[in-house]
């Protein structure tokens, strides 16, 4: 076997009725043996580990699917395998369903020989729709011509104008929320100024009626004696001058010449005062310094 120069140069083939020497000889990927150009099929040499890359396939009716079947497995292992784990038989209707031409009345089946995709649509058609006008090609989609700067430049505005409105709303929310406390802070301090008034006109005539509590409060105080302009008689408070002159003078006939004094009449405890002073003084000194109710 071999040359003198090359001793080791091709091998004997593996069949005892041949044992040719080849000088590129064969390997066998199932038994791994070297045979000859002649024996080198699985069939020549009777492989007896041939059906280990033999591929079986069996389509599952359920899903259209092909099921390899292994060659050291049952097969009724690998069907069941198949049918636990990836079988889909919704999957059935997409492999199984012909696909026809897309053209109105047209009901010739696409195939790998009769499909033709049209350049402008991208659709499939047959042989005989394969042209725009046979098949009403709407035509290839318009690109955008427009260079990549300017479709930037349009979507920077389209963003600045949404945060412009977005401005202005929280602009116009802060605006009408300002506002609308400006018209609670109002109403309650027209409120207010209203209350006040009522309270001092109910005082000053509850003071002309003679029913406050002035008569009976300020008889002690220094300086409290108020004394008639008509018949210089002294009263403890301007209420009951008021109405010793409104009793006496004015009943007498002697309207003439009663004067008509001015009084401020305290709001808490509806006594009066001719002199506005003399009533802020009373109100800081008996009531705290206001003159809310």
């Amino acid at each position: 076997m071999g040359t003198p120069q090359f001793p080791d140069l091709g091998k004997h083939c593996f069949v005892e009725d041949c044992k040719q020497i080849d000088f590129l000889p064969f390997t066998c990927n199932s038994c791994s043996q070297v045979f000859c150009l002649e024996h080198r099929s699985y069939a020549k040499h009777e492989c007896p580990n041939a059906n280990r890359n033999d591929v079986t396939v069996v389509i599952c009716p359920l899903c259209a699917k092909g099921v390899r079947l292994n060659p050291d497995e049952d097969p009724n292992i690998s069907w069941e395998t198949h049918v636990n784990t990836e079988c889909d038989p919704s999957n059935y209707d997409k492999v199984t369903k012909k696909r026809k031409c897309p053209v109105s009345g047209c009901r010739e089946v696409l195939t790998f020989s009769n499909t033709i995709k049209c350049r402008d649509c991208t659709r499939d058609h047959c042989l005989k729709h394969r042209f725009g006008p046979d098949h009403s090609c709407p035509g290839p989609k318009k690109s955008d011509l427009g260079f990549p700067f300017m479709n930037f430049v349009n979507r920077r505005k389209k963003e600045e104008s949404k945060g412009n409105q977005a401005l202005s709303m929280t602009s116009a929310r802060w605006t009408t929320s300002f506002i609308n406390a400006a018209s609670v802070v109002r109403a309650s301090a027209e409120a207010g100024v209203t209350k006040l008034s009522n309270e001092i006109s109910q005082a000053w005539q509850t003071a002309r009626n003679g029913v406050g509590p002035s008569s009976s409060q300020g008889s002690g105080e220094i300086g409290s004696q108020e004394e008639c302009p008509q018949c210089s008689a002294r009263f403890s408070s301007v209420t009951t001058l008021v109405e010793h002159v409104q009793k006496v003078h004015e009943r007498s006939g002697n309207q003439s010449r009663v004067l008509k004094l001015p009084v401020d009449v305290c709001p808490k405890c509806s006594k009066g005062f001719r002199d506005p002073v003399d009533l802020v003084e009373h109100v800081e000194r008996d009531h705290g310094g206001t003159s809310k109710v």
